[in-house]
């Protein structure tokens, strides 16, 4: 039986495991930016190390930051739909990974839009919670209509044989994970650089350092524009106070903490919407200057 046809018949169940949660739509030009979300992970906090401590600790009880405290992190997919086309920024977690993600399916249905109507998934990185749920739980494509992309340099970085002994432990299964997902996808992926226009009005950019091929989308239209952060900023509070801090979240962490700086830069006192992946609520905002650092402030 295949997926399809199990939801068919399973129409009238409740949905197990992850539980519906905020869904948030805005206008942009003549489309709708939409995020859902796909639940929860649920992650210890890492303050940073050799950061200074006197500041650190000014921050930490600025924004109630306790190390080692578990806090859920927001699961953000963004939604554009812009006339025929209806294109998911990454694939939510999929039923494999944890208990508290794994949302997007059903919340999508939440908002009128059948799987089968997506027509793109656009990915920033290939990190389980952004990937994993382009499979199903029938090891079928989720979306079976959808044309998939991902960047060239985040594609041949994970389908390197030579990735997974290049990562520490608690990340190898990311690149296992990554690999087959983007060996299963392989017939409906088309690839591309930074500064390529993905789709009428989606442009790449490059943000590296979460991972190595790590990008961006800007989506223009009607004169408004919104930037799709993906992971290049992974908390409301630090990230943005301090974004040269280092970051434990981040593979390589000093570009990362570069690639920060220069983004938040470049959108501090624009009118671009900021949409991020883990910052809070629903994750749609904008960039403000604050002292020498940054805020997040929610839309």
């Amino acid at each position: 039986m295949r997926r399809r046809e199990f939801m068919a018949m399973s129409a009238g169940l409740l949905a197990l495991g992850a539980p519906l949660r905020s869904i948030a739509r805005t206008s942009l030009g003549g489309g709708t930016l939409t995020t859902i979300s796909d639940g929860t992970l649920a992650l210890p906090l890492a303050l940073p190390q050799d950061v200074p401590a006197a500041e650190l600790a000014e921050l930490s009880a600025r924004f109630g930051l306790e190390p080692s405290a578990t806090t859920p992190r927001p699961l953000n997919v963004t939604l554009w739909q812009s006339g025929d086309r209806t294109v998911l920024f990454d694939a939510g977690s999929g039923p494999a990974f944890v208990d508290t993600a794994g949302a997007l399916y059903d919340n999508l249905d939440a908002v009128g839009v059948a799987l089968e109507q997506v027509t793109d998934v656009v990915f920033t990185h290939a990190h389980p919670d952004h990937i994993w749920g382009i499979i199903d739980d029938f090891d079928e494509i989720a979306f079976p209509e959808a044309q998939l992309w991902i960047g060239q340099s985040e594609y041949d970085y994970w389908t390197d044989p030579a990735t997974t002994d290049s990562l520490d432990e608690t990340r190898k299964f990311f690149a296992v994970g990554a690999a087959r997902r983007l060996e299963a996808i392989a017939g409906n992926l088309t690839t591309f650089a930074d500064g390529d226009e993905v789709l009428p009005g989606i442009t790449a950019r490059m943000t590296p350092g979460h991972t190595p091929g790590h990008m961006s989308f800007l989506v223009s239209d009607g004169g408004q524009r919104a930037l799709v952060l993906g992971d290049a900023a992974t908390n409301g509070h630090l990230n943005f106070a301090r974004p040269d801090w280092p970051s434990d979240s981040d593979q390589d962490r000093e570009q990362a903490a570069e690639t920060r700086a220069r983004l938040f830069r470049d959108l501090a006192g624009e009118a671009t919407m900021l949409i991020g992946y883990h910052l809070p609520g629903d994750g749609l905002g904008r960039v403000e200057a604050e002292g020498d650092g940054y805020r997040f402030v929610p839309l």
